[in-house]
């Protein structure tokens, strides 16, 4: 049976959050000015406001340090076992453009390597070459590179690299860290022919003159959308803010007809002609299970009437933590250019993972530079393939409760143990080269009484991990029901017209920062629905 609903909230597409996939997948599926589409926004319209829009405020010592509720989900995951019972903010962004208005701004495409286990998985639609089409096809790239053809100069999506010229400490980072491994380093990351190593200019989200770019200014920008919401230019497109979406409405025949949301304090429907898509984020799993999506256990305790039983929701879980060693610095040197503050971090470095037996052409560890409050040299680091997994789950019916999130910090020993060898290795060596390089750079934090004590390094370790937000593969994408929850092309298994496209479902870690996946997903995704898939 079709689907017969009509009226004024009955669209074509629904699409929950406006983050990078969500974005990209609104403006796309309505460029025919036929397609009519809401979207769902569970914040509000902040993209003007200054902690936004200025790049400034994007280092996490200062954005992210009050995770202002005008623009983040209030949260806190369970205590972690494994980092002496610590808690972490459970967060993403809440305002237009998702988690892209409020992160990081560092613009990271998963490796070659990385998506080939996607493309592995899940066939030629998540390839290397498919990858690199839809990037190019995304982004207005603003920086050098050796590879041109692999970068995109017409997209909408602004990519800066900066700086062009490196100050002196950055260059004494750089040169410390290419002693230290024996790699050279290297101009552009996100090309695919370029190998590992240590690196001066971050390619960030930002527009040529430094301001930030996300998901919201790049694809619901004043062209596509006004203020209020409203498609410009005959776009059959509807935004509503502060609209918290539910649950997903089904029919008997297990059909995706609508969705239920929260706004302006009342419970509304709205209904749709073709498919619902969840581009939550963080919350896709929590929408999913209150919709009756999920293992049958949580669902029953909860009181949810069960529509497809899937244990795979709400697992799998995998993010990245950051670790830190702290340095003191030459007063004299500058941390960033005086003509360009906003090139926010000092240096850089994707590295193989140092423990014996890794991959040496793999990215194991990503290396970020930046200078803190106090004026310190804080070299910050990931493991950007963890062995650990977490999850998520929902405590009952209500879907304004906050969910039972574990990150699973180091919940394989494996972890642990590279995480320890990351420090005698790579810390350990770049401290010593730094301080030939220039003895005012010392290593104070962790000592390398520290480092050279086995114990010492590991309460060190879980006295100081910390997340950085970058949570995937909740609803991973795979060949069936038994190892995943969506297919390749998005759809959820055991029932019709409903997709999720964002982080979720990402099949495998990625060894990056996460926000430029998110970007991939929606891109593909949206393409495939525009093919009639």
């Amino acid at each position: 049976m079709g689907k017969v609903h009509s009226g004024n909230l009955t669209f074509d597409y629904i699409v929950i959050g406006t983050g990078p996939a969500g974005s990209v997948i609104s403006k796309k599926l309505t460029d025919d000015k036929k397609t009519s589409l809401l979207v769902l926004e569970a914040g509000d319209h902040n993209s003007g406001e200054q902690p936004i829009r200025n790049s400034l405020f994007a280092p996490p010592f200062i954005l992210t340090d009050n995770y202002l509720p005008e623009y983040f989900w209030q949260g806190k995951g369970v205590p972690q076992k494994n980092v002496n019972s610590r808690s972490f903010e459970w967060t993403g962004g809440r305002t237009l453009g998702g988690s892209s208005s409020v992160n990081n701004e560092q613009y990271v495409r998963p490796s070659q390597v990385n998506i080939k286990q996607w493309e592995k998985s899940l066939g030629p639609l998540w390839s290397p070459e498919q990858e690199t089409y839809q990037f190019a096809k995304l982004e207005n790239y603003n920086g050098a590179t050796y590879n041109p053809y692999a970068r995109g100069y017409g997209g909408r999506l602004n990519i800066r690299q900066t700086p062009a010229y490196p100050t002196e400490m950055v260059e004494k980072m750089v040169s410390a860290m290419e002693r230290a491994t024996g790699l050279s380093r290297i101009l552009d990351y996100n090309d695919p022919n370029t190998p590992l190593g240590p690196f001066t200019r971050w390619q960030l989200y930002q527009m040529p003159d430094g301001q930030r770019e996300s998901a919201d200014t790049a694809f619901l920008s004043p062209d596509v959308m006004t203020v209020s919401g409203q498609g410009v230019n005959e776009r059959k497109l509807t935004v509503y803010y502060n609209s918290t979406a539910l649950r997903v409405i089904f029919d008997n025949e297990k059909r995706a007809i609508g969705v239920e949301f929260l706004r302006a304090g009342k419970c509304v429907r709205a209904y749709v002609h073709r498919k619902v898509i969840v581009s939550a984020g963080i919350n896709s799993p929590q929408l999913l299970m209150l919709s009756g999506i999920g293992s049958s256990d949580i669902l029953d305790k909860a009181g949810i009437p069960i529509v497809f039983h899937n244990p795979n929701v709400g697992m799998n879980l995998t993010t990245h933590s950051a670790n830190t060693a702290t340095f003191t610095t030459n007063p004299n040197d500058k941390a960033l250019p005086a003509n360009d503050p906003f090139a926010l971090y000092t240096g850089g470095a994707f590295l193989p993972d140092p423990t014996p037996g890794s991959d040496p052409n793999r990215r194991g560890v990503q290396i970020i530079g930046q200078i803190d409050s106090n004026g310190m040299l804080n070299i910050v680091f990931f493991l950007l393939e963890p062995k650990s997994r977490g999850s998520v789950k929902i405590q009952n019916y209500d879907p304004l409760k906050i969910v039972l999130a574990d990150e699973g910090f180091l919940n394989n020993p494996a972890d642990l143990e590279s995480l320890k060898t990351v420090y005698k290795i790579y810390i350990r060596n770049i401290a010593a080269e730094l301080l030939k390089i220039d003895p005012k750079y010392q290593l104070v934090s962790p000592t390398l009484d520290t480092i050279n004590d086995n114990s010492k390094l590991e309460m060190y370790i879980k006295n100081n991990l910390a997340p950085t937000h970058h949570v995937q593969g909740t609803l991973r994408m795979a060949p069936n029901e038994k190892s995943g929850v969506v297919d390749a092309r998005g759809h959820v298994f055991g029932v019709q017209d409903l997709i999720v496209a964002d982080d979720s479902i990402a099949p495998f870690v990625s060894d990056g920062n996460t926000s430029a996946p998110a970007f991939f997903i929606g891109a593909n995704i949206a393409d495939h629905l525009l093919a009639g898939h």
